[in-house]
């Protein structure tokens, strides 16, 4: 499945530095826009990864928290 997002990228000390806007977390680098793309795809695809074996592993339990 194709998805798209938003890539917010910006250049620091040579390298090209981004983010998807649409998912908290998922950072990447590349020495060129293209290679930047590559890398941001590689870890919003580990990020999947790791949330789907989180979820057939993990547990939950309702607490109450004072506030």
């Amino acid at each position: 499945m194709l998805r798209h997002f938003t890539l917010e990228y910006w250049i620091d000390d040579d390298w090209y530095v981004g983010r998807l806007k649409e998912v908290p977390g998922v950072f990447s680098q590349g020495e060129s826009l293209e290679e930047l793309e590559e890398n941001i795809s590689d870890a919003y695809r580990l990020m999947v990864e790791a949330e789907i074996l989180h979820r057939t592993m993990a547990q939950t339990k309702e607490i109450g928290i004072e506030v």
